[in-house]
């Protein structure tokens, strides 16, 4: 008996524009991306989720928000 699990996550950006701010790094602009995340398994989606991420233009390093 042979079980086989087939799970794939896709990441489609939906939208991008620029965010308020500068990098606390280098000082570059920051633009602010909505990107979807899809689960499948056995090509099947089980999973949705829209995150939004923020990337320094100049540097290209991920900003993460401390609340």
């Amino acid at each position: 008996m042979c079980l086989v699990f087939v799970c794939d996550e896709d990441e489609m950006i939906v939208g991008q524009k620029q965010a308020a701010g500068s990098c606390p790094y280098c000082g570059g602009m920051i633009k602010e991306m909505d990107v979807e995340s899809q689960w499948r398994l056995c090509f099947v989606p089980m999973y949705y989720k829209t995150k939004r991420k923020y990337f320094c233009t100049l540097c290209s390093r991920r900003l993460v928000l401390q609340y």
